[in-house]
């Protein structure tokens, strides 16, 4: 048990975290780091690209980062102005932002959409209140300048977004503050971000919820260059081996994959790039590969939609603006019956994700079942048949992501620090304090027994296993485990603090 732990684990685990953020974090002084892309071929000799808003005057832009940047580093990058249309960008780079933010780690070295959230905690936690208020403040631009939160601040991921928790790091960055003049200059972006999910071609009109729907074309950049296999096949090529072994009936494989030509279709990379924007790549949550997502309404997405309607309405609230307050609640409240009417499951007794065209939900059993715990739109009788199907998700070292093992790392054997919180946070919430202390109790002694042998955190674990040596089971997309690891530190320091273990020295 973690408790049996001595101090000087704890102690090593609080000090690696606050180095860390020094170490993840991304500003001016850093921008030729920032600017470099392993994910995405370079050709030597040539400068890093950056680019910035329209809305940007770029000779400003120039002289403030020279003010930052050596002469020699300056020659090493390309400042542009975003073209207007994103299909007018040949060259893909680095999207500027003003002030620091944290990056995940590894392979991951740009802001990353729902990461930061998990970030946030971490920073709020640790007491680094300029960074946290900074880390906020570059998602708040990025949809003031870039038109939404994006999946990261690079180019080739100006079509997509992550899964929507920008009015949670509002607020939760207020509760510290307390400066409500920042609050209602937040409103209007938080609103504009809000409307990217609740309208065509988000919006699933038929059942009023939401999906996961990204607005680029054809193959992933990134994926084509950066995840490929010991013997130098991305994941595109093994994606189709699979289609050509393999007999599918979790959807019609025609509408993705030409047999008779062996190509990938135009709607598979649609399918391929939405999964993307849920955070979850990959999982065979919607079928193999999940690229049926974009036909689905997801338990996640609606359930953080729901959360921020009902931050909208306290932020209102707050702002000593009741009746607008209230018709933030009275959407909540709508897209509450909406959810439990098409997502919840009562002979599972688990919240599913709805199919649009066979108005059917889909029986895989997937941890973001805990969401409506975690933003508190299920009823007292539905957390307790959830708890009563906890089973299926617990695992040695937490609780796994779902109850299928595909070889893909957001399914079993596979456990992840922020599915952990959100497990954790909703079970307690609903009054399941011994269930969720003992989940967090697991995952905290499997990553510290991990931090102890390798001495550091990476972003995934075998909860099966109680182990972070992931890769070898991993077999398609990127099959590392990346160290650093922003969300993971941000979600050690919570359960820390939630099993009530002396966060000081």
């Amino acid at each position: 048990m973690i408790q049996k732990l001595t101090s000087p684990p704890i102690t090593a685990v609080r000090t690696y975290i606050k180095q860390t953020w020094k170490t993840l974090t991304r500003s001016h002084h850093h921008l030729l780091e920032s600017a470099q892309d392993t994910k995405l071929e370079h050709k030597p000799n040539t400068p890093w690209l950056v680019y910035i808003s329209p809305q940007e005057d770029c000779n400003t832009v120039k002289s403030v980062l020279e003010r930052s940047l050596s002469a020699k580093e300056m020659q090493q990058i390309e400042i542009r102005t975003l073209p207007s249309e994103v299909e007018a960008i040949e060259e893909h780079g680095l999207l500027y932002l003003p002030g620091a933010y944290v990056v995940p780690g590894g392979r991951f070295n740009e802001m990353y959409g729902w990461d930061s959230y998990f970030i946030l905690l971490g920073l709020l936690r640790d007491e680094e209140w300029e960074l946290a208020q900074s880390q906020v403040e570059q998602l708040l631009y990025q949809v003031q300048h870039y038109g939404t939160i994006l999946n990261a601040n690079r180019t080739y991921m100006l079509t997509r977004s992550q899964p929507p928790v920008l009015s949670l790091m509002v607020l939760a960055l207020f509760q510290h503050t307390q400066d409500q003049a920042w609050l209602k200059s937040t409103l209007p972006l938080l609103e504009q971000f809000y409307y990217y999910w609740v309208v065509p071609p988000h919006l699933n009109s038929a059942t009023g919820l939401s999906r996961y729907y990204a607005l680029g074309e054809g193959a992933a950049p990134e994926v084509l260059f950066s995840e490929l296999d010991e013997a130098g096949r991305s994941h595109y090529e093994r994606v189709k081996e699979y289609y050509q072994q393999f007999e599918i009936d979790d959807y019609d494989v025609s509408l993705f994959y030409n047999r008779e030509t062996d190509e990938l279709t135009d709607l598979f990379y649609k399918g391929d790039r939405s999964m993307r924007e849920s955070g979850f790549d990959i999982t065979n949550r919607f079928g193999p590969f999940s690229v049926d997502i974009i036909h689905y309404a997801p338990v996640c997405l609606n359930s953080l939609l729901y959360q921020m309607e009902q931050d909208l309405a306290q932020i209102h609230e707050i702002l000593g603006n009741p009746e607008l307050g209230q018709q933030w609640s009275d959407r909540a409240s709508l897209r509450r019956e909406r959810i439990n009417q098409y997502l919840w499951d009562e002979d599972q007794g688990l919240y599913l994700d709805y199919h649009f065209y066979s108005n059917q939900r889909r029986h895989y059993e997937f941890a973001t079942t805990f969401y409506p715990l975690w933003t508190g739109l299920a009823s007292p009788a539905q957390a307790q048949r959830i708890v009563q199907n906890l089973s299926l998700f617990t695992a040695p070292g937490g609780v796994f992501t779902s109850t299928r093992v595909t070889g893909n790392q957001w399914d079993a054997p596979f456990g992840w620090g922020p599915l952990t919180l959100i497990a954790v946070q909703g079970l307690c919430r609903y009054g399941y304090d011994a269930e969720g202390h003992d989940i967090a109790d697991k995952f905290l002694t499997m990553a510290i027994k991990e931090f102890t042998r390798c001495g550091f955190f990476v972003e995934k674990y075998d909860v099966e296993r109680c182990s972070a040596q992931v890769s070898d089971e991993i077999c398609f997309g990127y099959s590392s485990n990346e160290i650093g690891f922003g969300w993971t530190n941000g979600v050690i320091l919570e359960l820390l603090a939630l099993q009530s273990l002396d966060l000081k020295d």
